[in-house]
C-alpha cells in the first residue's frame, strides 16, 4: 500500500495494464469525453502505447443532451489529432425511461455504442477513466439504496460485460481506480493538459452529482482519506461476493433439473442460501435482481403453497411458476392473436375451425398467429410418419385445443384424452393452452408437445414426415 501511494499516476497505470496486457499486434482503445479524467487517460494510454509499442485508438460517443456537444466532439477530435491517435465519434439519440431517468438512459446508450464501436475496430480491451473517488460515490450510492455486497464491491478493475457493451468480446478496464481526483488534477495541471467541463455534472438533481457536490466534501472534512477506505470496503465486499457466487454455482448445480429447479432439493437449504442460489439463477438468465421484499414472497408462496396449485409469481421481466414440485422461469407471453376464449365443458371436438392451409412439400411453415413454426422432417426407412403424398392432397388445419379431443399414439394403446397425454409427458398446464393442434376433415393428426395420432400413420414403403412444432 506504501507503495502506491508514492507510485506516480504513470506507474499506477502501467502496473494495471500488466494485469490486462494486450498480446502483441492488438489494439486497445479509450472511452474519450473530453473532460478532465479521460484527458488525463488519453494522456497516460498514449505514453504507454508508444512505450509498449501497443496501437491506441480514442472512441467518444456524442449524446446530443447538451449545447455544447458539438464543441466537445470537436475539442476531441483536435486533442487525438495534435497526438496522431486514430479518433472515431458515433452519435446516439437517449430514450428516456421515466422509471430510471436521463443518466441512466445515457449510459446505457453510451456503453453499447462503445461496444460496437470496439467491435467495428477490433478492439478487445477498452479503457476508461474510472478513478478513486468514482468508486467511493458507487460504494455510497450503492449503500444508500440499500444494495447487498454485490452492489457494495463497487466497479471492478477489469470486467467484461456483454449486456451492458453488446460485445462478448471485450473486456473493459479501469486502470486508474487506484488513482483520487487530486492526483488526477494535479497530473492534468502539471503536463498542461487541455480538457472540456461538462455542465451537467453540476446539476445537483442527479444522485451522483449530489453526493459529489454536497456530500463528499463533508465527508472529506471529518473524515480525511475517506475515499481510499471506501475502495477497501468494496475490495472485502467483491471478495465476500465472490464467495457466495461459488457457493450459489454449487447449490444450483444441486438443485437444477434441466432448466427448473426441484423444491425438494431448495427446502432443504437454509433461507440465506435459498435467497442467494435464487439471485444467482436470475443472473444466469440476465433478469433483473428481484428485491429482497420480492424474493421473500416469492418463496414464501412458491414453498407454502398446496401442492396441486397452479402458482404464477410475476417478475418484471418473466413469470415464475410451479409445476410437479418443480420451479420455472418462463416468458411473458401475451395473448396470441390466434386464440379465442373456450370453454371446455361444452365443446366436444374440433367443430370450430383455426387457420385453414395446404402443405406442398416445405421443410416449416411458420404460423405467427399461434406463436411459432411447424416443421415436416423426413423419417428414416423404420420411422413412423405421415403418407407425403397423402398430405399434400389434404386441406389442413391448425388450431388451439377446444377440450374433448382425444389421441392414440400406438395401435397398441388405448386412446386417450389430451389431458392425459399432457400429464403423461409432463407438459405444465401454462403450456398447453398455447400448444396448437392439426387436423384433417376433423381428425386429429398431430398435437404438438405429444405426437402424431396413430391412425395418420403412413405405410413403411412411402415416403413420410413426421410434423414437430418450435414456439418462437
Amino acid at each position: 500500500m506504501k507503495k502506491q501511494q508514492t507510485a506516480s499516476v504513470a506507474d499506477i497505470f502501467a502496473r494495471a495494464l500488466d494485469v490486462c496486457a494486450p498480446r502483441n499486434g492488438e489494439t486497445i482503445a479509450i472511452a474519450l469525453s473530453g473532460g478532465l479524467d479521460s484527458s488525463a487517460l488519453l494522456h497516460l494510454a498514449h505514453a504507454w502505447a508508444q512505450e509498449q509499442g501497443v496501437a491506441l485508438r480514442a472512441f467518444h460517443v456524442h449524446h446530443g443532451l447538451s449545447p455544447n456537444a458539438e464543441a466537445w466532439l470537436a475539442h476531441c477530435e483536435q486533442l487525438c489529432a495534435s497526438m496522431n491517435v486514430p479518433f472515431e465519434a458515433t452519435r446516439v439519440t437517449i430514450e428516456i425511461n421515466p422509471k430510471t431517468g436521463t443518466e441512466e438512459a445515457a449510459r446505457k446508450r453510451r456503453y453499447a455504442a462503445l461496444g460496437a464501436l470496439c467491435a467495428q475496430y477490433g478492439v478487445r480491451l477498452l479503457l476508461t477513466a474510472h478513478h478513486q473517488d468514482d468508486q467511493a460515490e458507487t460504494v455510497l450510492l450503492q449503500l444508500l439504496r440499500g444494495s447487498g455486497t454485490a452492489g457494495l464491491s463497487g466497479m471492478d478493475g477489469a470486467n467484461s460485460a456483454p449486456e451492458l457493451l453488446a460485445n462478448p468480446d471485450l473486456v473493459m478496464a479501469r486502470p486508474l481506480l487506484p488513482v483520487s481526483r487530486k492526483q488526477l488534477e494535479a497530473y492534468v495541471e502539471k503536463h498542461a493538459i487541455a480538457h472540456i467541463h461538462d455542465e451537467s455534472n453540476d446539476d445537483a438533481r442527479f444522485a451522483r452529482n449530489a453526493l459529489r457536490h454536497q456530500v463528499m466534501p463533508v465527508l472529506a472534512q471529518a473524515f480525511p482519506g475517506f475515499q481510499e477506505r471506501f475502495a477497501r470496503s468494496a475490495q472485502h465486499a467483491q471478495s465476500a461476493q465472490r464467495l457466495l457466487t461459488e457457493l450459489a454455482t454449487q447449490d444450483l448445480a444441486n438443485c437444477l433439473d434441466g432448466d427448473c429447479i426441484e423444491l425438494g432439493k431448495l427446502r432443504e437449504l437454509s433461507q440465506d442460501r435459498c435467497y442467494n442460489l435464487l439471485r444467482h439463477w436470475f443472473g444466469t438468465r440476465n433478469l433483473r435482481m428481484p428485491s429482497t421484499a420480492w424474493l421473500a414472497e416469492m418463496l414464501a408462496q412458491l414453498l407454502e403453497a398446496r401442492p396441486d396449485a397452479q402458482l404464477l409469481v410475476t417478475h418484471p421481466e418473466c413469470h415464475v411458476r410451479r409445476h410437479r414440485d418443480r420451479l420455472y422461469l418462463t416468458p411473458k407471453l401475451g395473448d396470441l392473436a390466434g386464440m379465442r376464449e373456450r370453454d371446455d365443458a361444452n365443446i366436444p371436438g374440433l367443430e370450430k375451425a383455426g387457420q385453414d392451409f395446404h402443405w406442398q412439400g416445405e421443410a416449416s411453415l411458420a404460423f405467427p398467429a399461434y406463436g411459432g413454426v411447424l416443421h415436416f422432417d423426413p423419417v428414416e426407412e423404420d420411422g413412423q410418419g405421415i403418407d407425403i403424398a397423402w398430405l399434400k392432397s389434404q386441406l389442413l388445419t391448425i388450431d388451439f385445443r377446444q377440450g374433448g379431443e382425444r389421441l392414440k399414439l400406438a395401435h397398441n394403446r388405448p386412446t386417450k384424452s389430451l389431458k392425459y397425454h399432457y400429464q403423461a409427458f409432463d407438459v405444465p398446464a401454462w403450456e398447453r393452452e398455447r400448444l396448437p393442434l392439426v387436423c384433417a376433415a376433423q381428425q386429429l393428426l398431430f398435437a404438438a408437445g405429444i405426437g402424431l395420432d396413430c391412425h395418420c400413420l403412413g405405410l413403411p414403403d412411402a415416403s413420410r414426415v413426421s410434423l414437430r412444432w418450435a414456439a418462437v
